[in-house]
């Protein structure tokens, strides 16, 4: 029978125990190198050929579904709308994203709280009749998602898939309103209120998410409870190191956040914008022809200083 629920430790706690956890281990690591690696893949991963093969048509199936909303949904509803051009580029994948993202959260959400995982509630459970999890941000996540499943550790892939996805949905959502804020060459006041209350939820989720219960559930379980549970846990510092990856670029874009955020409070920005994306309709310009690039400062009468273009945007 299993323990019952850990209480949810503070940031001292996952500190304390987790470095001590960390250390313990590798103190006790004896033979660390390739040789024990291979062996313990060989042991302990199960991937077979008919997996790899599904992977690969889940895939394709999603490229195509997506490349299909975008040119039969999407696309027409931005026309429809009369967003502006640029708005009417970036929409169709915004609005796939948030199609994707809810989805993905919502089953996410579904396991956990609907079923009789107990994983969120209590975290160490996640190493209970373990087959001996984790995941992350491109190459950090692509490398997760194929590792944990791997291995098996998809039960600690659906609780850090839960804490992350949500952000995702909302900042596609807050993008999409963004871009519907100027449509029928009107300003649509709604759509602004929403996507600058949206910018807020996202920076507030972002921290409680990501910076409070992804460390003190995730971390927590999976750098001091692992051993616990599992105490040759295959690949521990292989994974674990790719989770204090992921929070060390949870915590630099919640800079970049609070920074956005600070220039909204003191007026520095006037309205939330997506100035982030490559403007799709700016490259069909004329004057942009194959090779040959004016530059745009010739074109808008900006002051040019020693080739740099002294252009202050918003």
């Amino acid at each position: 029978m299993p323990p019952p629920p850990e209480p949810m430790p503070g940031y001292g706690e996952l500190l304390r125990r987790g470095y001590g956890s960390l250390a313990a281990a590798a103190r006790s690591c004896g033979d660390c190198g390739w040789e024990l690696a291979l062996r313990t893949w060989a042991e302990n991963a199960h991937l077979g050929w008919a997996e790899v093969l599904l992977c690969g048509l889940c895939a394709l199936g999603w490229t195509a579904l997506r490349r299909a909303c975008s040119r039969r949904l999407f696309r027409p509803f931005g026309e429809w709308c009369k967003l502006q051009p640029r708005d009417a580029a970036k929409m169709p994948e915004s609005a796939w994203k948030l199609l994707f993202y809810s989805l993905s959260w919502s089953y996410g959400a579904y396991l956990l709280f609907c079923t009789d995982y107990p994983f969120f509630h209590d975290p160490p459970s996640v190493f209970y009749d373990s087959n001996p999890a984790m995941l992350l941000h491109h190459l950090v996540t692509l490398t997760l998602l194929a590792s944990s499943y791997a291995f098996r550790y998809h039960n600690v892939g659906v609780l850090v898939l839960f804490l992350h996805d949500v952000n995702d949905v909302q900042l596609e959502f807050t993008k999409l309103n963004v871009y519907f804020k100027h449509r029928g060459g009107v300003y649509h006041r709604l759509n602004d209120v929403v996507s600058n209350i949206g910018c807020l939820a996202f920076s507030v989720s972002w921290f409680w998410f990501r910076l409070y219960w992804f460390p003190l559930k995730v971390l927590y379980a999976t750098c001091h409870s692992s051993l616990q549970s599992v105490p040759n846990i295959p690949f521990y510092f292989f994974f674990n190191a790719l989770l204090l990856v992921l929070t060390l670029m949870n915590i630099y874009w919640f800079l970049y956040i609070v920074l956005f955020v600070a220039k909204v409070l003191l007026g520095q920005m006037q309205e939330v914008n997506d100035v982030r994306e490559y403007d799709v309709e700016e490259s069909r310009k004329p004057g942009k022809e194959a090779g040959i690039q004016l530059p745009q400062a010739l074109k808008e009468g900006l002051h040019l200083k020693n080739g740099l273009v002294k252009d202050k945007r918003l």
